[in-house]
């Protein structure tokens, strides 16, 4: 009985520790826009203070950021949107795990950049003012953002500021997923999700491999996909890829809409599934977080036990990657779709129109 009384003695006072660390944690939790001081060398940007629709985005005079010694301060030209900008603002449980309890932390927005560098840290051996470069920087939207010089490669110089912006995130997010997928020339490769940002970069990348390639999208955008490359198109509103007695080597899968089962169906013996995504910037909280507990546990699982391989991974900066996106572009392989362009102070109404999610290819924002 002593030992029983322990033990629940213990179990409470964990649980006490534990409840009384996130309350302090979340109450402690705070961001710049507690901490307003005098701006010594100001600049224009897009916050946000709090969770919540793009409504909580503003269009403020905030402080001009200073490179370190490793990092290269960039004068933005254009920046693009992600899903992932949108993802940060919505106030659902697993973001606030992420990005702040209370508040966000870091409440500027945005990672693909394009522009002029500005200034270099004095480690920094790669770039030098003036050079014009494109990459992934936290706080693109905005007149100057810092980011490191491995994040960051040179802009060909045919390649607009606008393109090399849309490059980095979903260029990146569709390279390495179908390297992932071992993809090869000559294989049937099927794009779920075709016409978004990263859809769109696959369906090229992977006629750039030497691939066939069948896209899946509704029926507005099969004209699109068919003009970026498209070898067959697959409208999901009249037939259900799963259905159909056509097999794939390769699926990139950047919805996750249909079963492990269904999926399986249509890849070959030994092909492979990469799970790229979880449908962009219109899926919701709660069947975004079921599908990505999908992805975790039941692809790993399924993987173990058969040929037929569900493929998980995390994009990753990378210079090479980035010179060789600019690359394809630069030789008309690659065109990135740009749907709309927003200025900087209108980049609240470019997220809204993101939070919709019916948006195709990628949405820029130009920095005046």
């Amino acid at each position: 009985m002593k030992l029983k009384r322990i033990l629940k003695w213990s179990a409470s006072a964990i649980f006490l520790a534990f409840f009384v660390t996130v309350f302090i944690a979340y109450w402690m939790s705070s961001n710049d826009c507690d901490r307003k001081t005098a701006l010594v060398n100001h600049m224009k940007a897009i916050v946000y203070c709090e969770y919540g629709s793009p409504d909580v985005l503003k269009f403020e005079d905030v402080e001009k950021p200073v490179p370190n010694d490793n990092q290269v301060l960039i004068k933005v030209r254009a920046a693009s949107l992600n899903a992932f900008d949108v993802y940060l603002i919505r106030d659902s449980w697993l973001g606030r795990l992420i990005f702040g309890l209370r508040k966000p932390r870091d409440t500027r927005l945005g990672q693909d950049i394009a522009g002029q560098v500005e200034a270099v840290g004095k480690n920094v051996t790669q770039f030098k003012p003036g050079d014009e470069v494109f990459g992934i920087s936290r706080g693109a939207l905005a007149e100057y953002a810092c980011t490191f010089e491995r994040a960051l490669a040179s802009k060909p110089p045919n390649v607009s500021f606008e393109q090399a912006a849309c490059l980095p995130l979903a260029g990146l997010t569709a390279l390495q997923g179908l390297r992932e997928g071992k993809i090869q020339p000559g294989q049937k490769v099927l794009i779920n999700g075709a016409t978004g940002g990263v859809g769109t970069f696959a369906v090229q990348i992977a006629k750039s491999f030497g691939a066939e390639v069948t896209a899946v999208c509704s029926t507005r955008n099969v004209d699109l996909v068919r003009s970026i490359g498209a070898d067959h198109v697959i409208d999901y509103t009249k037939e259900d890829f799963t259905k159909s007695d056509q097999r794939y080597d390769v699926i990139f899968d950047n919805v996750g809409n249909h079963s492990f089962a269904e999926r399986r169906r249509v890849l070959n013996p030994k092909g492979i599934c990469v799970l790229a995504g979880m449908g962009g910037a219109g899926v919701k909280g709660s069947e975004a977080i079921g599908r990505i507990a999908g992805n975790i546990f039941t692809a790993r699982a399924l993987s173990s036990f058969t040929d037929q391989k569900f493929a998980q991974y995390r994009t990753k900066s990378s210079k090479q990657d980035l010179i060789m996106l600019g690359d394809l572009v630069e030789t008309g392989k690659l065109r990135p779709v740009v749907e709309r362009t927003y200025k900087l102070n209108d980049a609240p109404e470019a997220i809204r129109y993101l939070n919709e999610g019916h948006a195709r290819g990628k949405i820029v924002i130009a920095v005046e």
